[in-house]
């Protein structure tokens, strides 16, 4: 019974631990060591290893390879655009771009930390959403500790830059951006404050499985 139990955890750790991993390698046929090389003018503005010195910029350190894979295509086709990286997404292959993804998430993310002042607007927003205006909570899409969903292409926003997140949101709001599986995040944004969307920047910057 015991060595069943034992069995058992080790199990579950190891699938717990290692299912963003495996999703990845699944979702994502890329090679990490030759992304690595290529990451090189990705450092200026990403950092060398993903983490992200400038907050206006965001981390891609630990980011579901689904995600940054979409993100580069459709910088690519101008689905997204943004003055820097749609040209640089032009010269990438597929293969460029599946290498890039899988090796920026294969590397550690380094966790913020969230200010005690947002913690309770900023938690109230991700784990429970704002139901007297129709805002699902967060975690429904980006998971409870904000890991993201590999599957369906949702990003990891734990431990993403406050100033990143806050200027995404709003640009969905603006309708700046509207590369969204079904505008979802366009309608949600239209339905929360400035203070909301400042709280669960910071919320979620120091979301980890410890908080």
């Amino acid at each position: 019974m015991l060595r069943y139990f034992v069995a058992t955890a080790a199990f579950i750790f190891f699938t717990a631990s290692s299912y963003a991993a495996l999703v990845n390698t699944v979702l994502v046929n890329g090679n990490a060591k030759a992304g690595e090389g290529k990451s090189v003018a990705c450092q200026s503005c990403h950092g060398v290893d993903g983490n992200s010195e400038a907050p206006e910029f965001p981390n891609l350190a630990g980011q579901n390879a689904r995600y940054i894979q979409k993100q580069l295509e459709d910088f690519k086709s101008k689905a997204r655009e943004n003055p820097i990286m749609s040209p640089m997404a032009e010269a990438l292959s597929d293969e460029d771009i599946a290498d890039l993804a899988v090796y920026f998430s294969s590397q550690k993310l380094k966790q913020g930390q969230t200010p005690d002042k947002y913690l309770d607007l900023g938690k109230k927003v991700f784990r429970r959403g704002m139901k007297e205006d129709n805002v699902p909570a967060c975690m429904a899409c980006h998971g409870a500790f904000g890991e993201g969903n590999p599957a369906a292409a949702f990003p990891r926003i734990s431990g993403q830059n406050v100033a990143y997140i806050e200027t995404q949101l709003k640009s969905y709001r603006k309708l700046e951006r509207s590369n969204d599986p079904n505008q979802m995040m366009e309608d949600v944004t239209h339905k929360i404050t400035n203070d909301e969307i400042t709280a669960v920047a910071h919320y979620v910057n120091g979301l980890s499985e410890e908080r």
